[in-house]
């Protein structure tokens, strides 16, 4: 077993000391090689993924700490030759590399390279490495979310496809009634492949830091009744809708477009997911640091959702269920109650459905300079 404890490393070159202790904080493997080609530093996480302990590399030529190959099998460090190649080098760009000799004899590593230089000549060789799994599950999540956004939009594009190619072919033998039937239907599926490519878009914008908000005051009860009525025009019951407020709410400054989202989203979802009643409750409140705020909940009667998938069901493309959708509302929901500093949870009602809880700080008027 390798032993992994060792105190702050010091190295010198270029006639300074640097201490090498924040090396070892780092989650990425670090070695560090001095003009003689001798290894002078290597941290915790390159410890662990060369498995040699730091005093047996301490003092050793770098390509026998760390020996590299290509994918086919080449000696790596024989073909770039950092030392005596070309004096205009400054770094090797990063690439899958794997260990041909060694007790992990075989393991991939992603590795970058820094070549510090002084008139030319190589003075410290500093080499960053790590495990590819990281870049493996990104390329699994990589691949889920092509497959994921293939599958929504080949089913509204197939049913578009298949109405107009009827219609073409046999226009002068369809009714109106018929037509009118198939074109609503092109519509409907429109719409379903729009709404879908504006999730994407707003999970992009989420995803980097880039979600607009043009707050205002927003009457909560009020969005909230706008968003059912629109359900009931689109075909639900009335009776399946409850709205509770319990007074009094703080004045809240919210973006009224993203909130209607967030509701239509959590009423959507307890719709789809959920069973009975959907009951949306709005109260005051306050936060963490007790500055007022409105708590918004979405309760229904289904089955719940379950203790150990609760984490996850706030992530993109996740779908619990047969019931269909993206599996992107609620990510977007979570998305836009942080943009507005707030909080979203789930757990059970007392009814053993799912409930939702959004608490929104009450906010504050747009800053506008004089």
């Amino acid at each position: 077993m390798i032993s992994c404890t060792r105190g702050p490393a010091r190295l010198n070159g270029g006639g300074s000391a640097l201490d090498l202790a924040a090396y070892d904080d780092l989650p990425d493997g670090v070695l560090v090689a001095g003009a003689d080609r001798m290894v002078t530093a290597l941290n915790l996480a390159g410890v662990r993924l060369l498995g040699v302990p730091v005093d047996a590399a301490l003092g050793r030529d770098y390509r026998e700490v760390m020996p590299l190959a290509d994918l086919a099998g080449a000696d790596w460090w024989a073909c770039t030759d950092p030392y005596s190649g070309l004096a205009t080098r400054t770094g090797q760009p990063e690439r899958v590399l794997e260990l041909d000799r060694g007790p992990n004899r075989g393991r991939q590593l992603l590795v970058t390279a820094r070549l510090v230089r002084e008139s030319g000549r190589l003075v410290r060789l500093v080499v960053a490495f790590r495990d590819t799994r990281a870049r493996e599950r990104a390329d699994r999540d990589r691949a889920d979310l092509i497959s994921a956004v293939a599958h929504e939009l080949r089913s509204p594009l197939t049913t578009v496809k298949g109405f107009t190619a009827t219609v073409l072919a046999k226009w002068d033998r369809l009714t109106d009634g018929q037509k009118r039937a198939m074109l609503q239907a092109v519509e409907a599926d429109a719409d379903r492949v729009t709404r879908l490519l504006s999730d994407l878009l707003d999970v992009s914008r989420i995803d980097a830091g880039r979600l607009t908000l043009r707050t205002q005051v927003v009457d909560l009860p009020a969005a909230v009744e706008r968003v059912l009525a629109g359900r009931v025009a689109s075909g639900e019951r009335p009776d399946r809708f409850v709205l509770a407020v319990a007074g009094p709410l703080p004045e809240t400054w919210l973006d009224p477009d993203r909130v209607a989202q967030v509701l239509g989203n959590l009423v959507e979802n307890a719709l789809r997911h959920g069973a009975g009643t959907v009951t949306v409750g709005v109260a005051g409140a306050r936060t963490g640091e007790d500055a007022p705020a409105a708590s918004v909940t979405v309760t229904d009667e289904g089955a719940g959702v379950r203790a150990d998938v609760r984490h996850r069901i706030f992530s993109p493309f996740w779908r619990g269920g047969q019931a269909g959708g993206s599996g992107l509302g609620l990510y977007i929901v979570k998305g836009i109650v942080e943009a507005h500093g707030g909080t979203v949870e789930v757990d059970s009602a007392p009814s053993g459905g799912a409930r939702f809880r959004v608490l929104l700080p009450a906010g504050h008027p747009p800053y506008e300079p004089g």
